[in-house]
């Protein structure tokens, strides 16, 4: 286990971290993925940092990252979450699990994953630890068909087994059911079905009053859907995306978001068909996304749908996840010539 540090800021860490990509800045932190070099030599790492947070988001900023990093701290060491590497005021530095999102993993039918999500669950709630923010796929990871959680930003830290800590507890789980809902169904068993079918008082409070002032907040931040990508995606990529399918030699089009470290939320639009990147830049006019790739064919899966999910980790430029996605040989070779030809290389760093 690695030894849990604490200094001031990231410039202080001498030397020892090395960014490689921006996954995602918003106004409560900025987050980076690149190198850490600890005493066993160089491992992937994770980097929040307040930097350039805004004043007036500062205050509820200090507080989720406060919650994250205590969090972080004791999840880490029970291997059901990132282990924390380096912490400060500032910043706190997490190691890397080498995994996607369960929404880009889409287990169908993988009971297996489910059970180790439970068990991951409840070693965390025997720590007194709630996590109050598993809704969201993407705070799921799927590693090698084990489960891990991420993001706990709105974890709470529980004393004695209060009836508060148990309303918690049970809306953590509520949630895991709601994902095996989706994606294992039949994996459900009677006692899982009841609790699925049971809201508690604190959530239908919440769909009637508190969920509809936090979507109006966040729609007015520019986080509109669940995934945090923004309104240019929920917007203007439509937009963008039935003009280009008007074009005579489109064959079909996709875009997907992605961090921009100067408007916060890119676009990158790939297209199938036989058009220059020229000629559909010109045929846009104004309104174009930030990157636009012409390629021979799109990834699809048996069903015909584009596999988006690939899409978005080459605009990301998270080039090493992909892999575990590849279902065929065929598909292989489609993923290589769109990610040799990618356009997306300003946060790629030479290691």
């Amino acid at each position: 286990m690695l030894q849990i540090g604490m200094t001031e800021n990231p410039e202080k860490l001498g030397g020892r971290w090395r960014s490689t990509t921006v996954l995602k800045r918003d106004v409560f932190s900025t987050i980076e993925r690149g190198r850490f070099r600890t005493e066993r030599g160089e491992v992937d790492a994770v980097l929040r940092h307040l930097e350039e947070v805004p004043w007036w988001s500062r205050p509820l900023a200090k507080e989720l990252f406060r919650r994250e990093r205590r969090a972080l701290a004791v999840a880490g060491v029970l291997e059901v979450a990132p282990p924390l590497l380096l912490a400060g005021r500032q910043f706190l530095l997490r190691g890397w699990i080498d995994g996607v999102p369960l929404h880009i993993a889409k287990p169908y039918g993988e009971a297996a994953y489910f059970r180790s999500a439970k068990a991951a669950l409840r070693l965390l709630h025997r720590a007194g630890i709630a996590h109050n923010d598993l809704a969201k796929e993407q705070n799921w990871l799927y590693a090698h068909g084990r489960a891990y959680l991420t993001d706990f930003q709105l974890a709470a830290f529980f004393h004695r087994r209060s009836r508060l800590f148990r309303l918690a507890r049970y809306e953590d789980l509520r949630h895991l059911l709601k994902h095996k809902r989706r994606y294992a169904p039949t994996a459900l068993t009677a006692a899982e079905r009841r609790v699925l079918a049971r809201k508690t008082l604190i959530t239908r409070l919440w769909m009637t009053t508190g969920k509809k002032l936090y979507y109006a907040i966040t729609r007015g931040l520019n986080f509109t859907d669940r995934e945090g990508r923004g309104t240019r995606f929920t917007q203007q990529a439509p937009v963008i995306a039935a003009r280009l399918r008007t074009h005579p030699l489109v064959r079909e089009v996709a875009i997907v978001a992605f961090p921009d470290r100067r408007t916060g939320t890119g676009l990158y639009a790939f297209i199938e068909g036989a058009a220059t990147e020229y000629e559909l830049l010109e045929f846009l006019g104004d309104g174009k996304p930030e990157h636009l790739q012409v390629v021979e064919s799109l990834p699809r899966n048996k069903q015909g749908e584009i596999r988006s999910e690939i899409l978005e980790l080459v605009a990301m430029n998270q080039l090493d996840l992909i892999d575990s996605l590849i279902r065929t040989e065929a598909e292989r070779a489609i993923v290589a010539r769109i990610v040799s030809d990618r356009r997306n290389l300003r946060d790629r760093f030479a290691f």
